[in-house]
Order: structure tokens, then sequence, then C-alpha cells
């Protein structure tokens, strides 16, 4: 016969147990070591159990990384689970092979459709299409952040973890100025657009609707990959580029150089 675990013996059940002052010690040993408080002793009963071991299934990661190990009842291992595959590296092509970059075609389309829009969604084209900054970097530009003698915009790398972190790039003369003329530029805080991201998303999407460009690229994020293979094209170095995008890993920027259909026949026509 089994007995429960953490119960303790009455003293008409145990005779003998207690040879002197039965109900004395009784008393006194069973508010000494009642259950919940005895640890690491066991005290048995006349109550038959049938099993001691845990009846609902519970589940445990194991060791072994990436696997999760369930169990039920006594059985050392049940099933074993694969933890999701981790998130595919930064590609310029979507899950169906659509690319998510302007071609040289579509980037000139979008700069023409661009100047026949109001000035202020205009110049922001213009800085989104020759910096290849994110949105939000144009956004938080400033009057002071660009330097009209020296035509260089100065973007606030938003995404990294210490504030402060700063990269320049150059623009065209005939960019900034349209922008000196548009926003007056003058030393000051103020900023350029005072807009939010949502209203200069909806704003580039139209200009780019309006400019015929493919639906997989018709996105802030795809006038920054044209950036990107445009820069490469047109020769700029692989760590300028990097500088410029503000990634902090060259193997991010380099996957600019992996052009595909026209550009890449462009590429091959310098050898023939």
């Amino acid at each position: 016969m089994r007995y429960k675990r953490g119960c303790c013996i009455p003293p008409q059940s145990a005779p003998g147990v207690f040879e002197s002052g039965a109900e004395h010690n009784w008393q006194f040993w069973s508010h000494k070591h009642r259950p919940g408080r005895v640890r690491g002793r066991v005290a048995m009963t006349r109550q038959p159990v049938t099993s001691d071991l845990p009846t609902q299934p519970f589940r445990r990661r194991s060791r072994a990384r990436g696997q999760v190990v369930s169990r039920s009842g006594n059985h050392a291992s049940a099933t074993v689970q694969a933890r999701s595959p981790a998130p595919p590296a930064m590609s310029l092509h979507t899950a169906q092979g659509r690319r998510k970059y302007l071609t040289p075609d579509e980037r000139a389309r979008f700069i023409a459709t661009a100047s026949r829009q109001p000035p202020e969604t205009l110049t922001l084209c213009l800085i989104l299409a020759w910096t290849g900054c994110r949105i939000s970097e144009a956004l938080a530009l400033t009057h002071a952040d660009l330097d009209r003698a020296g035509g260089i915009v100065s973007l606030h790398c938003l995404k990294k973890r210490r504030t402060g972190i700063v990269r320049d790039v150059p623009v065209p003369e005939s960019v900034m100025a349209i922008l000196d003329f548009v926003h007056d530029l003058e030393p000051s805080e103020r900023r350029l657009w005072p807009f939010g991201r949502i209203t200069a998303w909806q704003r580039i999407k139209a200009v780019m609707r309006e400019a015929g460009v493919a639906a997989s690229a018709a996105s802030p994020k795809g006038l920054r990959h044209g950036f990107g293979v445009h820069a490469l094209r047109s020769g700029v170095p692989l760590t300028l580029l990097q500088r410029w995008l503000g990634h902090s890993s060259l193997s991010t920027t380099a996957i600019y150089a992996d052009v595909l259909g026209a550009e890449e026949r462009e590429i091959a026509a310098r050898m023939w």
C-alpha cells in the first residue's frame, strides 16, 4: 500500500509510536510538522493513492536552442517543435520576386511629376530622391540642417542608439536652390515641413501613382533603394554610399550591387 506525501499520523492509528504522554507528544509533533511546513520529511497515512505524478501536461523549453518539449504524465518526451525561422535579411526584392527599388526611368518620371506638385511636396520629393534618407529623417530636417553655400544636407540618424549622430549628404545645386526658394533658408530650428509622417507618406504615394511607378516599389523606401542603386551605377564607392545611407554594416549596403535586369545589362555593356 502506498501513502500520501505530506500527511500526519494520528496517535490512534499508530499504536506504540508515542509510548508516554501520547496526547501531548501528538499535539507537539502535529504542530511542528504539520503539512505545509515539513521540508524533506514524509509522513504516512492509510489513504492509498494511485499516482503522485502530475496529471496535467506542461511545457518547458529544452536546453537545445530553438526547441520546445511538451511532456504529459510520466512520459519523458513527447513532441518537439522547432522555433520559427529567423527573419530574412534585407533584400531588394519581395518574397514574390518583385523589385522594391525605382528603375532609372521611374526615378526620372517621379522627379518630373514632383515638379508639377505644390512647393512643399516638391521639396520633400527632391530630398528623398537625392539623399536616400528615410522619411522620418527628412521630416526632422530644420533650416539649420541645410548648408546653402556648400550644398550639404545634414541628416540626423534616428535609428542609432545614440543621439547626435549626423551624416552629411551632398545634393545638386539646382536642388539646393529650389529648397532655398521655397523654404527661405535661414539658420533656425524651424522644421521644413510642418506635417507628419502619414501626410508625407500619402503625398509621396500620390506622386508615384501619377508617375506610373510599379506597385512593389511605390513607397518612400523605394526611393531610398533607388538612390542606392543609382549611386552604385554612377560609380560611387560602396564605403561612401554606406556613409550617405547611414548603414552600420557594409554588408547591408552591398545589396545595392545586386542589380538585375536592365541595370545588370548596362553594367555588362561597359565590358563590350
